[in-house]
């Protein structure tokens, strides 16, 4: 049985009990995980039923050519089918006694439950005669037909389950039976019978010519036809839409394909000697060393996780009689695996006749907090290094610990999906303003803020609700970013939500509902869901555990991880998550509520006297923010980030005030009044720009009102100052927004030091501020070795730059077409969640070239994806300083960061 290319690889034992196994546990990427591990588990000995292996490159080979066979596959899997035969000593559908095989899926990375499997495979209406003969028993061979018809139907056939549900539920009532196990044999083969002839009325005659029998479609009774038409549906199955899902929600490439096990069948519905169940070495749900997981006695696997009978503890197994011996056995079974595969596993066995056989294992999955408490006490136990304790742990995961999650065994329909911009759940009445937001709060109940997109006017109610839900923008959005900052669940961009803000109420597009102010729904942020209703949440546990691991990855690390945060709870807060400091301070979030008039005051006036009134009491204001900023972070650096936004952002809008207007005029409003409003909105709108993301901001705002660096940074110094006459150690730092020329840097920096000089002077202290600036335009970046002539560090603003080096709107694009372009497989991810390799080259060009002329430069990151996993491993490559996060993401930042370090010690290892 060789071949050029190897498809298929035997596992189990010949006939005279010789291993003949041909792969291991290594052969993943070839075998799958399934095979793979029935491979290792008949390797070291384990009761496994043989079979054979086809490789998941013959799924793609056979995918990419339109479902067609590569040449020679099938008379490949032809001969190992005859190997089988000949190492079982029986054939499958012969009619004095037939083999029986199952066909399953397994794919390279665990997917449970997501691709399809096919039992009992081999039986017609000739070996079903064979099997009667052979067991005795004729109830469990029509039981067995019968499940093997409806699988084959649902599975290869599609032809909806219900269909044969409802035939087993109407006979078992005209039958007074009171579960499928009170069926007779005689019961059962009248259900074969109505099974057949459910099969021959719902499968399509032009689909399936081959299976037209005297001018009808029967159900197939070559055993050849059986199992070819078995191992393409499970092929098939790996681009099923719920398999192509689960790929795109856990980062699994679509080019792997599944690997499809064909293994001699073993028999759990035998009697009361025999059983089937689904065990975990350890519980999955809290790490504890316990045998977890259940078994029915009398069944097959399908009906374990089915529900349809209720179940028994595993612990039960060995003091159920005629099955004490196998219970013990599986046991032992459960420390050899553990000891082999060094983690715990998930295990699939049937017992027949009291004879234990093993049919699946894998490493298991796990909630957060039972992988953090299952790494550390193998490393206690010796199974396990530190090192591998950290690697395993998936820091996306750690979300699970910090937020509330939907419960998983609650019930829910989806109205709506839209971006998962903010982990966590939330449950609350729907409100469609801030101020009903902050009113409904007060009144002591929980809300959730409902909005086309929000704006800093917003902050208000989004810091009162529960969540934040928005039918527009994307996951750096202003919903998104602040959201994340506080921790907050937030969907996005839930294009099908049609809101009138003025009905307070959302309807959603394509259907009859409609949410209404005061209706309950729930929010998903973790996955997009959308709920009318409320759903059951399951609160964080944070354990000692997790401050376990997380200080073993301070170890290995050799980045720094920063926060994002712009009030002294946040800094914090983020500082009792393990944050080494502040990598962005956005102050313009500390213009908003009742400052906001003080900012409006200056924009909207020239009169001097005016202008230096509303500086003043931003200067007493900002000085306070940053004296609670700084004092929060004693000890720490606190990187200040100069005013960015264009200011007409922190005007009124023009489409609310035209809106006001209008209703004015129609109220008979005096022309006074009215007068006043207008000459605001002409103000207004000479201030807007066609498109302000690129227009009047940044370092651009500082030098045309040189007033408002001139004031921030004074408070930035003088705060700075009464802290080290306190005795404290404040170490703050400012950042100069969206350089693209030296000369911007260079006359900035200019005014700044002037202004630290006279607040040292004044004040009687020496300040050293250093001063950088953002690299977030691409010129920047292929210029860096000029700016960083005048920058003590740089601090990469990579959602900017994403948008600049794609020329994308990042507000408009991830609603209206990155789900698309994912999908299509146009770009392998969302480049404002992960950075794109295109921005890391960027990034890594401006850290050579800004290290080039200045050696000393500080380098880091303070966009969205100092907090992504990825994109953090990508940086550590690069060689950044720190990244930094918002706070709910450093946890996940710091693990990334020792992750990224061991597996780059690891690789040099290996090079070695």
């Amino acid at each position: 049985m060789t071949e050029e290319v190897k498809r298929v690889y035997a596992f189990g034992k010949d006939a005279q009990g010789n291993n003949v196994t041909e792969g291991n546990t290594h052969m993943k990427a070839q075998l799958g995980g399934k095979g793979a591990n029935l491979a290792e588990m008949a390797n070291i000995g384990l009761p496994v039923p043989p079979g054979f292996t086809i490789t998941c490159q013959t799924c793609m080979e056979y995918a990419n050519a339109d479902n067609t066979w590569p040449e020679g596959a099938l008379d490949t899997i032809q001969s190992y089918r005859e190997d089988l035969e000949a190492r079982m000593g029986k054939k499958i559908g012969d009619a004095a006694d037939p083999l029986l095989v199952s066909v399953r899926s397994g794919a390279p990375m665990s997917m449970p439950g997501m691709m399809d499997t096919v039992l009992n495979l081999g039986l017609n209406d000739e070996s079903i005669n064979g099997l009667i003969a052979q067991t005795e028993n004729p109830r469990f061979a029509w039981d067995s037909y019968r499940r093997f018809i409806q699988m084959f139907s649902n599975v290869v056939m599609g032809l909806d389950g219900d269909l044969f549900e409802n035939a087993i539920t109407s006979m078992k009532n005209v039958r007074g039976a009171a579960s499928d196990t009170d069926l007779s044999a005689d019961d059962l083969k009248e259900l074969v019978a109505e099974f057949k002839q459910i099969f021959s009325e719902n499968v399509s005659a032009e689909e399936y010519p081959s299976l037209v029998v005297d001018g009808s479609v029967q159900f197939p009774q070559d055993p050849s036809a059986q199992l070819q038409l078995a191992i393409e549906a499970v092929f098939g199955s790996w681009n099923n839409p719920r398999a192509v899902l689960y790929r795109k929600q856990n980062k699994i490439a679509d080019d792997l394909g599944t690997a499809v096990n064909v293994q001699s069948m073993v028999f759990g519905n035998k009697g009361n000697t025999s059983a089937t169940g689904v065990a975990f070495t350890r519980n999955p749900a809290n790490g504890e060393k316990e045998f977890y997981g259940d078994y029915l006695v009398n069944a097959q696997g399908e009906d374990v996780v089915a529900g349809i009978r209720n179940t028994s503890p595993i612990a039960d197994l060995k003091h159920v009689e005629g099955l004490e011996e196998a219970g013990r056995e599986l046991e032992e079974v459960f420390v050899t695996l553990e000891n082999h595969f060094r983690d715990m596993c998930d295990i699939e066995f049937t017992i027949e006749q009291g004879k234990l056989w093993m049919l699946q294992t894998r490493v298991g999955k796990r909630t957060a907090a039972a992988a953090l408490h299952i790494d550390i006490e193998m490393e206690k136990e010796g199974l396990i290094s530190k090192e591998e304790a950290v690697m395993r742990v998936d820091p996306e995961q750690l979300d699970q610990l910090l937020h509330p999650q939907f419960d998983k065994n609650a019930s829910y329909d989806v109205v709506a999906k839209g971006l998962n911009a903010s982990p966590g759940a939330a449950v609350g009445e729907a409100v469609f303003s801030a101020a009903d937001a902050v009113a409904v709060t007060e009144a002591g109940r929980k809300c959730v803020l409902v909005r086309w997109e929000t704006n800093p006017d917003d902050l208000a109610g989004m810091i009162a609700a529960e969540g934040i839900l928005t039918s527009h923008g994307g996951k750096t959005s202003h919903a998104a970013v602040i959201a994340r900052g506080m921790g907050a669940p937030c969907v996005c961009g839930v294009e099908a939500l049609k809101i009138d803000a003025e009905k307070k109420e959302a309807a959603v597009a394509g259907t009859d509902i409609v949410i209404r102010e005061g209706d309950m729904v729930s929010i998903d942020g973790t996955t997009g869901s959308v709920v009318l209703g409320a759903v059951d949440l399951v609160l964080p546990e944070l354990t000692g555990d997790l401050d376990t691991i997380l200080e073993w990855a301070d170890e290995f690390r050799t980045m720094g991880v920063r926060a994002n945060a712009d009030n002294p709870e946040d800094a914090e807060l983020s500082r009792s998550f393990g944050a080494e400091g502040i990598g962005l301070c956005r102050t313009e979030h500390m213009f908003l509520g009742d400052r906001k008039q003080i900012i409006q005051s200056f924009i909207l006036n020239d009169e001097p006297a005016i202008r230096e009134k509303a500086l003043a009491d931003l200067l007493e204001a900002q000085t306070g923010d940053f004296y609670g900023m700084f004092k929060a972070m004693d000890g720490l650096p606190v990187i200040v980030r100069l005013l960015d936004p264009p200011l007409h952002e922190f005007l009124e809008s023009p489409r609310d005030l035209e809106v006001e207007i209008a209703r004015l005029e129609a109220s008979g409003t005096p022309a006074a009044e009215l007068a006043d409003k207008r000459q605001l909105l002409s103000l207004v709108d000479a201030m807007a720009e066609a498109n302000p993301m690129l227009g009047l901001r940044g370092c651009r705002l500082a030098i045309l009102y040189p007033e408002l660096p001139a004031m921030q940074t004074r408070a930035i110094a003088t705060a700075a100052a009464r802290l080290k006459k306190e005795g404290l150690d404040p170490e703050p730092e400012i950042m100069i927004p969206l350089v693209s020329v030296l000369p911007e840097l260079e006359t900035l920096r200019g005014e700044v030091e002037a202004v630290i000089a006279e607040v040292c002077e004044a004040e009687g202290v020496e300040l050293d501020i250093p001063i950088g600036t953002m690299i977030e335009l691409p010129r920047a970046a292929v210029t860096a070795d000029e700016i960083a002539t005048q920058a003590d560090f740089f601090s990469f603003g990579t959602n900017d730059l994403t948008q600049t080096t794609f020329g994308f709107s990042r507000d408009d694009v991830e609603a209206k077409f990155i789900p698309r372009y994912l999908e299509r497989r146009i770009l392998p991810c969302n480049p404002f969640e992960t950075v794109d390799a295109g921005v890391a080259a960027l990034v890594d060009m401006g850290c050579t070239k800004g290290r080039a002329t200045n050696p000393d430069i500080q380098l880091g990151v303070c966009g969205e994806h100092g907090g992504d996993p990825d994109s953090v491993k990508t940086f550590h490559k690069i060689g950044l300083t720190y990244v930094s996060c918002s706070p709910y993401r450093v946890p996940l930042a710091r693990l990334a960061a020792g992750q990224a370090a061991l597996a780059e010690k690891m690789g040099d290892h290996r090079d070695k």
